[in-house]
């Protein structure tokens, strides 16, 4: 017995020694390799070499527990593309319950264990017993995979078979998991270089074409496929448009439109998710058009959306790589080219789009019939289009040399000295000379106004040719002048013989020869004020001062205006009434322009008014200053015509409005601002008009003695109310 029980210990401490010899060459052999594969391969054959296996395979997992890798031996044959063929093993054979168990295992007769599949791999499937051992990689409880091997004998494996395995498990486990991190840290590296590789690529154009074919051919580079394309989403549409593609066997008349949601391409547009199919029939979404738009068989896809600022604007597709799989990185790489492919597409489109403006506003400016220059903040001229060298006679490269004010005055009271007031973004206008390269003076109004080019603020010139319009005005002046002189001695004859037949027939008992010479002596009085007032306008345009003034009464300036009018007002049956402050003070004015300033805005209310209508003469104290205004019952105006009303020759155009020759408001512009005022409008359409005009107040040192101001009425003051009939 104790040499039997000798024996045996011997026996155990020689299969202890072997087993810690086996280990020992085992970890030596792991240690050094780094490739994954490698390590696998090598885990692998010396397991199966330890226990005698005829085939087997370990599968390696993630943080996840999802296979990243895998290796399978039959005998001396190593399978290539094992991991996709191992997933249904991890999900429900035995491996699986491994890993979920976290045990190795042993199955002594593979056909009576409810966990064991068949193995795809093996070359000849037989339905008779097998023995089976399996174990997990740990390492500190993190789950680095599953070995298992097989025997075609039942019961082969033993116990100590298992034991054994789990001890090489554990041992290879340290090796697994480094050369996996090893792998995954190559992978991102790989990935990394690709990306960075191809945004330094793609972003080192701005055409959009250049960008496109420099996208697919980093796809191709990075995943190595036999074909990519780019497409583009139509949102109108609700397409996808394919804009560009390598590869593709045709060229010409492939299909280049493709709905959202239809194919992989259009689901993954859809959606917004990446995808990589390895076998295309059997994906849901495939649609065999994919095979006539490119002239390919197509086996695998991976698919990317683009996007820009979160947004999906197309997608990149690449297809068969020539690995016949995708790299596990494929996805990741392709889904980074798509991110910046999208900032990259979008730049340029925004950079074409940038220079198809540039484009349309060069021609804008160059064909523009106006000449236009632009010039910095100092007044250099950057920029000058046909018509700017046309009417300067300088040609293009000698104005780019010249500044804006070698051409021209510029009116600095409208722009100001160092244009700060264009800063406002106004747009003023001025008229003055322009000085041409062939030493002529060409009359032009200029509008200028700040703009922005390129992020910087410039100005910009229109210098209009006026030399027509300043020779119509002096055509228009000299033949005011003509009829004002040529009606003048004529019409002075017409007065004095009105005036002796009315001296003649103030006995007679006619009432009809009367009211005639009435009319006609109202028509010369009519006369004499229309061409009375051309010759101040001209007078006053000239800069000439007003004439003599005294104190005048409102009172009298408007019953004499009234006088005037009166027959007229009476014919449409209109009331006019007077409403002035009896308290009111006298104004310092020619009292015979102002009177006709009163007469010509009385007169436009009668004209503008309906018959029976009601038309107010009013005047109130402000200051130093009187307000007079006269108020009609007409059709308004609008407020766009508030200003341009009182310009020479100027009328309203409507239905049914009267006619005239647009002098008379330019006349009381003109004489109410030479004694110092202003006048303007108060209108709205269909709400009557109200013209006013200020006047200075005479000073107390301005009256004679004898007629100096009343003392002021003590009491209530009322107004005076004078009411035609």
């Amino acid at each position: 017995m104790a040499l039997l029980k000798s024996s045996s210990q011997k026996h155990e401490v020689e299969t202890t020694r072997a087993s810690l010899e086996l280990l020992y060459h085992i970890s030596r052999e792991l240690t050094t390799a780094l490739d994954l594969r490698t390590v696998l391969q090598r885990v692998v054959f010396l397991s199966m070499r330890t226990v005698g296996a005829i085939s087997g395979s370990i599968i390696v997992l993630d943080d996840n527990g999802k296979p990243v890798e895998s290796a399978i031996i039959t005998g001396e044959q190593v399978h290539d593309h094992t991991t996709q063929r191992l997933r249904i093993t991890l999900e429900k054979g035995l491996a699986g319950w491994v890993v979920r168990n976290r045990q190795a295992v042993l199955v002594a007769d593979t056909s009576r264990d409810e966990r064991w599949l068949p193995r795809q791999y093996e070359t000849e499937e037989r339905t008779g017993p097998r023995s089976a051992v399996s174990a997990p990689l740990l390492v500190h409880d993190r789950l680095a995979g599953v070995m298992t091997l097989v025997h075609h004998t039942a019961n082969f494996f033993t116990p100590e078979h298992l034991a054994l395995v789990q001890a090489i498990a554990d041992q290879a486990g340290i090796a697994v998991l480094n050369a996996r991190l090893y792998a995954d840290s190559q992978r991102q590296a790989r990935v990394m270089t690709a990306l960075a590789e191809s945004a330094a690529t793609i972003t080192g154009s701005l055409k959009l074409e250049d960008v496109l074919l420099r996208i697919l051919e980093k796809i191709s580079q990075a995943l190595r496929v036999q074909a990519v394309s780019l497409a583009l989403i139509d949102t109108e549409n609700g397409e996808l448009n394919f804009r560009a593609a390598t590869g593709w066997r045709r060229n010409e008349d492939f299909y280049n439109h493709l709905k959202l949601g239809r194919g992989i391409a259009g689901w993954v547009a859809l959606e917004g998710r990446g995808v990589v199919v390895p076998e295309v029939t059997k994906d849901p979404h495939f649609d065999s058009e994919i095979n006539l738009r490119t002239g390919l068989e197509v086996r695998a896809v991976a698919c990317a959306p683009i996007r820009y600022r979160g947004e999906v604007i197309g997608v990149l597709e690449a297809l068969n790589p020539t690995e016949k799989t995708f790299d596990p990185d494929a996805l990741l790489v392709l889904m980074g080219i798509g991110s910046l492919a999208g900032s990259a597409i979008r730049h340029a489109q925004l950079f074409e789009n940038l220079q198809a403006a540039h484009q349309r506003y060069r021609e804008l400016f160059d064909d523009s019939i106006d000449p236009i220059l632009i010039t910095d903040r100092e007044g250099s001229i950057l920029e000058a289009n046909r018509q700017a060298v046309k009417l300067s006679e300088f040609d293009s490269d000698t104005l780019l040399h010249m500044s804006i004010r070698q051409l021209h005055t510029i009116d600095e009271e409208q722009t100001g000295v160092q244009f700060e007031s264009l800063s406002s973004g106004t747009t003023f206008s001025y008229e003055s000379l322009l000085r041409t390269h062939g030493q002529h003076s060409i009359p032009i109004r200029v509008y200028v106004r700040q703009v922005d080019s390129d992020g910087e603020s410039r100005i910009q010139w229109i210098l209009r040719d006026i030399t027509e319009h300043k020779n119509l005005d002096r055509l228009r002046d000299d033949l005011t002048s003509m009829i004002y002189h040529d009606l003048r001695s004529p019409l002075a004859n017409v007065v004095s013989s009105l005036d002796m037949l009315d001296t003649m027939l103030a006995e007679a008992e006619d009432p009809t020869l009367r009211s005639l010479v009435s009319i006609a002596s109202r028509s010369t009085e009519r006369i004499q004020r229309l061409t009375s007032s051309l010759l101040d306008i001209s007078r006053l345009e000239a800069g000439q001062p007003v004439g003599a003034r005294h104190p005048a009464s409102v009172e009298t300036l408007a019953t004499e205006a009234i006088e005037f009018v009166q027959a007229i007002a009476e014919n449409k049956n209109q009331v006019i009434t007077v409403t002035v402050s009896p308290r009111l003070p006298p104004v310092l004015v020619d009292d015979d322009m102002i009177r006709r300033v009163l007469t010509n805005l009385l007169e436009n209310a009668i004209k503008f008014s309906t018959s029976e209508g009601q038309i107010e003469v009013g005047g109130d104290l402000d200051g130093d200053w009187v307000h007079l205004w006269v108020r009609d019952s007409g059709p308004g105006i609008p407020a766009s015509e508030h200003d341009r009303i009182f310009d020479k020759f100027t009328r309203l155009e409507g239905v049914n409005l009267p006619k005239g020759f647009g002098l008379g408001l330019a006349y009381c512009r003109l004489a109410v601002q030479a004694h110092g005022g202003r006048i303007w409008v108060e209108s709205e359409p269909g709400k009557g008009a109200r013209f006013v005009f200020t006047l200075p107040v005479a000073p107390e040192s301005s009256f004679p003695a004898e007629d100096a101001p009343p003392e002021e009425i003590s009491g209530d003051d009322t107004a005076m109310e004078t009411v035609n009939p």
